[in-house]
């Protein structure tokens, strides 16, 4: 005998809520909606017995990121937002000398690169990308971008699922003029014009 009951309908799962009502994927679209500059930070692991110059050296760390601002003048600060638990939250939580390559939009693959999840070591990562070594934090600084800055970490605020690190700027160098700045909107990395 067939079914003649209504047919089932099937509704897919609400998304989650935050206590607020705003969503995680309403959070996410509406944010991907604000164009950001792109940028690499690095900072070098120390030594891993600083007393023993035949120990290894610390490794190369590198994250692109995009939540990258100005803070102040005076003095030079700027702020960088890094997920909880990640490799360089927890290397800047014990080494306070990290630098920033801001990024052009020629530098595409390196910010991919970097951005990748589940990627292989981080010398891997540096092998083919010419860089120089910063003279007050021995972090790598991106030849080819348009601007560089060493800093020293002032502060660490807890924020939600990130942490914000405030950073003294300690040198800050506009090595290269050529092109325009790597952006990132809507989810993809683009160009200006």
């Amino acid at each position: 005998m067939p079914n003649t009951s209504a047919p089932s309908t099937i509704t897919a799962a609400p998304a989650a809520l935050h206590a607020e009502g705003v969503s995680n994927d309403e959070f996410r679209a509406a944010l991907s909606r604000l164009a950001a500059g792109v940028v690499l930070v690095t900072a070098q692991e120390p030594p891993l017995d600083p007393d023993d110059p035949s120990a290894p050296a610390g490794e190369d760390v590198g994250m692109t990121a995009t939540a990258f601002l100005s803070v102040s003048l005076d003095p030079p600060l700027v702020l960088v937002s890094l997920r909880n638990g990640s490799r360089m939250d927890e290397l800047l939580d014990e080494q306070p000398l990290w630098a920033v390559s801001v990024l052009s939009e020629s530098q595409r693959h390196i910010a991919g690169r970097f951005a990748m999840k589940g990627r292989v070591s981080d010398r891997l990562l540096f092998a083919d990308i010419p860089y120089l070594r910063g003279e007050h934090s021995g972090a790598p600084l991106v030849g080819g971008a348009l601007a560089t800055l060493e800093c020293r970490t002032e502060q660490r605020v807890p924020a939600g699922d990130h942490t914000l690190v405030i950073g003294r700027v300690l040198t800050a160098r506009v090595p290269s003029a050529e092109g325009g700045p790597l952006t990132y909107f809507r989810g993809r990395y683009r160009q200006l014009g």
